[in-house]
């Protein structure tokens, strides 16, 4: 494989010479940090941890796991790396089976969903890039959507999720 000459990295962010000790390490054995009957969500690094550079999450979807509706977002991508189990993903045009070892990436802008329609377990790596502050909603949005469709639309919006099914009537 040949690589082009003109390689661009982007600009130096660390002005030291010596390099730092400041890497974070998170044994497999940590609890989840968020758990309920459709799964748990373990923060493996958050917008908060990586100064906004992105953040990266294990979630494990129990069997029939609802997932989330086809929606996209204005700010950050997502990516998708199935661990284990299946995952039916939506890659805006089309429903499609992820299996181990399946990656999904969708760039800012482009609609997505996913949900577990198998009778087992799932787990996955989910990236969000750049960071946002996804744990609030993680935390917080099956509280929210109990209180009626249109606080759960602002509460979605507020956080960069824009659900096919707010908008069918107008502009997101």
């Amino acid at each position: 494989m040949s690589y082009p000459e003109d390689l661009v990295y982007p600009e130096p962010r660390y002005p030291g010479d010596k390099g730092e000790v400041n890497a974070v390490f998170r044994p497999a054995s940590t609890p989840a940090d968020i758990s309920s009957p459709g799964g748990s969500t373990h923060y493996l690094a958050t917008n908060t941890s990586t100064g906004g550079e992105y953040g990266f999450y294990k979630v494990d979807l129990a069997a029939r796991a609802a997932g989330a509706k086809p929606h996209f977002h204005k700010a950050m991508s997502e990516s998708f790396y199935i661990l284990s189990g299946e995952l039916e993903l939506y890659d805006g045009d089309k429903w499609v089976t992820g299996r181990e070892g399946d990656f999904l990436y969708v760039p800012v802008g482009g609609l997505h969903g996913f949900k577990n329609v198998t009778d087992e377990p799932m787990s996955m790596l989910m990236l969000f890039s750049p960071g946002a502050p996804r744990e609030e909603y993680f935390e917080q949005v099956a509280e929210v959507a109990r209180r009626g469709p249109e606080e759960l639309k602002r509460f979605r919006v507020r956080h960069d999720s824009y659900f096919v099914e707010d908008f069918e009537d107008g502009e997101a």
